[in-house]
């Protein structure tokens, strides 16, 4: 099967877990638990989950899929796959529970350590973001209606400054500590991680920077779409992400920028 059916196929798969997410959080009523890292998993995490695992399983039976709710599969045994899908089957959890809408389901497929196919699939709007490596990025609207994507080229001033895609619960002062006081910045808040850097690979955002524990499954298909449209996902160093070569799933904080010739070690303070 080829990548773009692989694609196709994808979309579905994630299109019929938002269906479900979207069909409990409407319904509002949900069991929710806390997990070993003290993250919150809800009903509408496992329903996603188990409908991505099966689906996958159907498309490809012979690509294995790593879940984030389904991580007991030791390092010994992820080394020797070549390529395998990687899920996040609620991304935004907080903001399901805390009834924000935005949230989303992500799907990638990673070939030697390197995403290389991206769905991120909103369930509250029906919108798609998506992505194979070396073919460009796309949003596909509810509608069916489908256009290529790109992160913005701009020159940065101290007059127009740096749309930053933003947490609603973050503290904003903590954040811009982080970059240069030199320059202007306007505040675009959002929820899901996933669909922060969906808005950089569109343009309408130039950079969402991310503070805290997150895993690779939040980072694997916007990382391709990202870089599909023009863009780059990097730790504070500007070093690339990695993926399944570690026991720990973890990702460093990371910065997600659409135009990736501007001078990121000036603005960025790590």
């Amino acid at each position: 099967m080829d990548k773009n059916q692989l694609i196709e196929g994808a979309i579905v798969i994630a299109k019929d877990a938002a269906k479900a997410i979207k069909a409990i959080y409407l319904a509002g009523q949900y069991d929710k638990e806390i997990k070993s890292d003290n993250t919150p998993v809800t009903s509408a995490d496992l329903a996603a989950h188990k409908i991505i695992a099966e689906g996958l399983a159907k498309l490809s039976p012979d690509i294995p899929v790593l879940s984030e709710e389904d991580t007991e599969i030791p390092l010994s045994v992820r080394s020797q796959w070549q390529r395998y899908w990687l899920v996040d089957p609620l991304d935004g959890t907080q903001e399901f529970i805390s009834r924000s809408g935005d949230f989303a389901v992500i799907i990638a497929l990673v070939e030697k350590n390197q995403p290389a196919m991206g769905v991120v699939y909103a369930p509250m709007t029906d919108v798609c973001y998506y992505a194979v490596k070396g073919q460009g990025a796309f949003k596909r609207q509810a509608d069916g209606q489908t256009n290529r994507i790109n992160s913005t080229s701009f020159k940065v001033d101290k007059l127009t400054g740096l749309r930053l895609a933003v947490s609603r619960v973050q503290k904003t002062e903590f954040l811009l500590r982080h970059f240069s006081p030199d320059l202007k910045y306007d505040l675009i808040p959002l929820g899901s991680a996933a669909l922060k850097s969906c808005l950089i690979a569109e343009g309408g955002a130039d950079c969402y920077m991310r503070l805290g524990p997150t895993g690779e499954w939040d980072t694997g298909a916007t990382q391709c779409i990202v870089e599909e449209a023009g863009g780059r996902i990097a730790n504070f160093e500007l070093q690339p992400l990695s993926y399944n070569q570690r026991e720990s799933f973890e990702n460093p904080n990371f910065v997600v920028i659409g135009e990736p010739n501007l001078d990121w070690q000036d603005i960025i303070k790590a």
